[in-house]
């Protein structure tokens, strides 16, 4: 009963990293940080870069996590380099996406306003004030949410208190000193630790214990400095380090170790232990400062070999930086990968540019993603997709760092659409629609007239199927069409095959059908003569979704069967899921919900397999769907919301509209008339947007039932007729088990009018009306008296 609970980080909410060092001493400060938040929701750990704020932080959270009930959050910003992205940074380690119409900081605030959790905002000095916006508005708008940042100065937010990370306690080498007393100093406890994962038998004795003291104060105590001292007792004494920072530093000038303001001192330090360094170290040390985010081994030896570094001795060379701590290594996976300590990577990048190389080495940088991303372009539909997605996933601030570089220079411009070009899939499937449309539409204004033209017009596609997924048809079809010309032009015929495969799914989405199968049929002809099975699979899946639209099951069977076949041939894991996803639609339509379910499922598990966000949600919909059809509400409930969460976060305004009609067939099934009626209207604003004429004429027909439970059958009625007149014109008739739900909706209707005459002259009149009328008609909102039926 004397024992507090066990503190374990893997019991509660939090991303915080397992550390492998010890945490040395700062119980001090640590206790002094937690009793700050009793004054202020904002509190930032403010020093000099390695001072230790990072860790102090990490090391307090950790501490703090029993009193988050929604946990304690890292946002890691070191790798950033556009402010703008800094929204996006704590939005993805929230599990948080955008919202359409909504900025990701109106979204954040709004999902974080109940909460009660605690976020850590990392290297916010070179974001000062994007950071600043962010927690200004969400300590204003969220009452408790805490934030912990750490920064070289204050972010400068009313009511924030900024902590000054103390240096470790130190020993006065002026007095004398033994072995014993020196180990009451956590900088000297620090030290040893450090040197003894150098060289296991290091010992602190009466013989060094005057030098150590000496190397402990003249570093001012600043623990990155003391570790990168620590790491060379593996090749000196600890005498001999304390000469070279007499020769180096030279800290203590007039006795006052406040001389050198500490940034000017942790430089001074890495100019020593850069001296230390041989020809080839200092060489790959300064080119590794392009990568952002880390890399692995192959990618240091692609980039950065060349005199005087061997690509042989890469392996070598990297060994030693990460044994002098200028280097870390992290295990990712199967791989390991590296990344230079934020401080180190920023002197590195300093003398690299004092070479005049500069542009060069990030000419190799971007030279090699360039590669990579074409290597993993035909994987991405393959058997190795979830390999290479997580290769790519690892990577994304390089990435975004050699596309940033690349758009704005125009020699590197056509090499910048190239990269965007490959790898808009993994884009697509991870979810990152926005910024990946942002990049290309970036890339594709400014290399306009460039000689690469199939990579300008892969770059199209890829920006057309992103504009797909957001609802945005009228831009899909401008970008798809520059691409077919393109395609045509340079006599691309499996190009030309994939531009019209996207134009049909444009005007499938529209609702034009008919336009739709002949731009498949065209494209499937192409595909079956170039003998592209990964084309004509994706070519019979799009024409199965004709034949389901319009009401031909056995057709849409047949046509989805033969593409999973090409697709279990080919390996393709998230192709299989599309059509076993398609397969259980078609079971849906005949009543089949028992096997629907079996190959939803089977669907789901690849789609989680693979992180593919959109896929999930698309799959929990129909999930829910078979759920309503077997009369388990609550399970369908949960079901489309939570999809419905998943659509609003990646900005897929179609994917929101049919979640939100769903949800009007649950509050339809219990009654809730107002509820169906307000799910309605807001879905069918969204497809007018978009123009999903399909989805508009689904959402009038519920809108129309929920009017007529409402006492305004008159209105219903009219929107049943313009909805009827609305399929015949995208010739997409209702499936079955819609048909039996409306034609109920319609009789109850018709008996509640008591006037059949009057009833039909309604439906007439909506059956008149344009298609724009009709939304205008069913989206005003008039002053009528709500009576819910009961």
């Amino acid at each position: 009963a004397e024992f507090p609970p066990l503190q374990s980080l893997d019991s509660l909410p939090n991303n915080l990293p397992q550390q492998v060092t010890s945490f040395i001493g700062r119980e001090k400060e640590v206790a002094e940080v937690k009793a700050l938040f009793g004054k202020s929701r904002l509190v930032t750990l403010a020093g000099s870069g390695g001072s230790g704020k990072t860790r102090l932080a990490l090391q307090a959270a950790a501490e703090m996590l029993d009193g988050s009930c929604d946990g304690v959050w890292l946002v890691e910003l070191a790798a950033l380099s556009d402010p703008s992205l800094v929204p996006q940074s704590v939005a993805s380690v929230l599990g948080l996406k955008e919202e359409p119409g909504k900025s990701l900081t109106q979204t954040l605030t709004e999902r974080l306003k109940s909460k009660h959790l605690l976020m850590v905002l990392d290297n916010c000095e070179h974001l000062l004030n994007a950071c600043a916006q962010l927690a200004d508005t969400l300590l204003r708008n969220c009452p408790r949410v805490l934030i912990l940042a750490t920064s070289r100065e204050g972010l400068g937010v009313s009511g924030e208190q900024t902590y000054r990370v103390p240096s470790l306690t130190l020993p006065d080498p002026k007095r004398d000193t033994t072995a014993e007393s020196l180990t009451h100093f956590e900088a000297v406890r620090l030290f040893i630790e450090r040197a003894q994962l150098q060289q296991p038998g290091f010992v602190i004795t009466n013989e060094n214990a005057s030098a150590l003291a000496a190397v402990c104060y003249r570093l001012d105590g600043i623990p990155l400095a003391i570790e990168l001292a620590a790491a060379r007792v593996r090749s000196m004494s600890v005498q001999d380090v304390n000469v070279r920072l007499d020769q180096r530093f030279r800290l203590l000038t007039g006795g006052s170790r406040t001389a050198l303001p500490r940034q000017q001192t942790l430089r001074s330090l890495i100019d020593w232990s850069y001296d230390l360094l041989n020809g080839a170290e200092k060489a790959l040390l300064c080119r590794l400062a392009v990568f952002s985010g880390g890399w692995t081994l192959e990618a240091a030896e692609k980039v950065c070999s060349g005199e005087p570094v061997e690509e042989w001795e890469t392996l070598d060379l990297l060994t030693s930086l990460v044994d002098k701590s200028l280097a870390a290594v992290e295990p990712a996976g199967q791989t390991v990968r590296y990344r230079l300590l934020e401080t180190v990577r920023q002197y590195a990048r300093d003398r690299l540019r004092e070479t005049g190389e500069i542009e060069d080495w990030r000419g190799r940088h971007l030279d090699y993603f360039v590669c990579l991303g074409e290597e993993a372009e035909p994987h991405l539909t393959g058997a190795e997709q979830q390999m290479w997605l997580e290769r790519l996933q690892a990577e994304q601030d390089n990435l975004r760092a050699v596309l940033e570089w690349a758009a704005g220079d125009p020699g590197r411009q056509e090499a910048g659409l190239r990269l965007a070009g490959a790898v808009w899939r993994f884009w697509d499937v991870r979810g990152y629609w926005s910024e990946a449309r942002a990049w290309l539409s970036v890339l594709l204004a400014e290399n306009h007239g460039g000689q690469d033209r199939t990579s300008r017009a892969n770059a199209l596609n890829g920006a057309g199927r992103l504009a797909t997924h957001q609802g945005d048809y009228p831009a899909a079809r401008i970008l798809y069409e520059e691409s077919l010309s393109i395609h045509r032009e340079l006599g691309e015929r499996r190009g030309v095959a994939n531009s019209l495969h996207n134009l049909g799914i444009v005007a499938y989405y529209q609702g034009d059908t008919r336009a739709a199968r002949a731009l498949h049929e065209e494209s499937l002809a192409i595909m079956r003569d170039v003998g592209d099975r990964q084309g004509i699979a994706s070519s019979l899946n799009n024409m199965g979704d004709v034949a389901y639209r319009q009401g031909d099951y056995p057709a849409a069977r047949g046509l989805y069967q033969e593409g999973l076949s090409i697709r279990r041939q080919l390996g393709d894991r998230r192709g299989i899921a599309g059509l076993l996803n398609n397969l259980g639609n078609v079971a849906i339509e005949q009543g089949d919900y028992s096997a629907a379910r079996v190959i939803y499922e089977e669907s789901l598990a690849i789609g989680r397999e693979l992180g593919d966000i959109r896929g999930i949600s698309g799959l929990l919909t129909n999930l829910g769907l078979v759920a309503y059809y077997q009369g388990d509400t609550p399970v369908a409930r949960a079901l489309h919301e939570e999809s419905l969460a998943i659509m609003r976060e990646l900005g897929d305004k179609r994917g929101i509209a049919l979640s939100l009609n769903n949800l009007g067939l649950v509050a339809d099934y219990h009654g809730d008339y107002a509820a169906v009626r307000a799910l309605h209207m807001e879905s069918l604003s969204i497809q007018r947007e978009i123009g999903d004429r399909w989805g508009m004429a689904w959402s009038l027909e519920g809108l129309a039932a929920a009017l007529s439970e409402l006492a305004d059958v008159a209105r219903g009625a009219r929107l049943w007729g313009a909805a009827e007149q609305l399929r015949e014109l995208v010739a997409s008739p209702l499936p079955p088990a819609d048909r039996i739900r409306v034609e109920v909706a319609v009789t109850a209707g018709r008996a509640a009018l008591g006037d059949d005459a009057a009833f039909e002259g309604a439906w007439q009149e909506g059956r008149a009306m344009t298609m724009e009328q009709a939304l205008e008609y069913a989206l005003e909102d008039p002053d009528i008296s709500i009576k819910i039926k009961r």
